[in-house]
């Protein structure tokens, strides 16, 4: 189905419909084809009567910072959905902090921080939105998104506002049993009150810690693989030789080896295959199968 076949069955909205919208820059590895339809709804409401009204057979795909996301070089199908500045809000509510699915991590950790709540100085660490790691528990230096979540709020395909407890979204580790047709559009934290300058002193330090071991200034995705039971993806990749290697212009980084770089021209064909190669090499050498922690959407090219 064409683009402009989609847009010709979508619904009046209140926010941005484009079509044929390139995604590589808005992509942290900067690859990617083209979005047939790039939906930006104005606010809660726009979203979910959008939803009630997209024909069904058309797919629906939330992308927020794409800072842990490959989309392949033939695009995405169907309608992108990109959340604004409505869903990007941040709020303290006594101990609890109420963030948008479209807040940066790291501006949750600072409003945290400001309002002297502790336990959430671990995303200062991680460089996507809410939305993101609600869906894949993000998490860094011992700490998960689920261990300070209370309560997420999405809206499905048909449309219908969704609140649930964390205890009924089945976290586990870079991973949520929320269905994929769900789009988060916000999210409850608790804190634990404590003295601000601590709470700063830690993030200070986390940011230290990603800045001395990750390729921060790179073009880059974040970790490739997800670590798994009783090992690190990073060490397994460098015991199988692949810190350095290069496919066209991706390469996994002399810094660290379990993320990938562009090194000015990749393609995601190249990024997916240097990713494939490695876990080739490592399951070979070690008889672990690494698991993407990068999720890959779209078409080939």
């Amino acid at each position: 189905m064409s683009a402009t076949a989609i847009m010709d069955r979508l619904p009046a909205v209140r926010g941005k419909l484009l079509f044929d919208v390139p995604l590589n820059p808005y992509t942290w590895l900067r690859v990617g084809g083209a979005a047939e339809v790039l939906f930006m709804p104005t606010d809660e409401a726009d979203l979910s009567l959008f939803l009630a009204a997209c024909p069904k057979e058309i797919a629906v795909f939330p992308m927020g910072a794409a800072s842990n996301l490959l989309v392949r070089d033939g695009g995405i199908r169907g309608v992108v959905v990109r959340l604004g500045p409505a869903f990007g809000k941040v709020t303290i509510e006594g101990n609890h902090i109420r963030a948008g699915a479209a807040a940066l991590d790291k501006s949750v950790a600072k409003a945290a921080a400001k309002a002297g709540l502790a336990g959430l100085e671990f995303y200062a660490g991680i460089p996507g939105t809410i939305g993101g790691a609600l869906r894949m528990n993000a998490g860094c230096y011992d700490a998960e998104t689920k261990d300070r979540l209370r309560e997420i709020v999405a809206i499905d395909r048909l449309g219908r506002r969704v609140v649930k407890s964390v205890d009924e979204i089945g976290f586990s580790y870079r991973h949520s049993d929320a269905p994929e047709d769900w789009i988060f559009v916000e999210a409850l934290f608790e804190g634990t009150p404590d003295d601000r300058t601590k709470i700063q002193a830690r993030m200070d330090e986390i940011t230290a810690r990603r800045e001395a071991s990750q390729p921060i200034r790179d073009k880059t995705g974040g970790s490739t693989f997800a670590n798994p039971d009783g090992h690190k993806s990073w060490q397994l990749i460098d015991a199988a030789g692949g810190r350095g290697r290069q496919v066209g212009g991706a390469q996994m980084s002399e810094q660290h080896c379990n993320f990938m770089i562009n090194t000015g021209h990749a393609s995601a064909a190249d990024f997916e295959a240097l990713g494939e190669g490695i876990r080739d090499d490592v399951r070979k050498q070690s008889g672990i199968d690494l698991r993407w922690e990068i999720k890959r959407v779209g078409e080939p090219q």
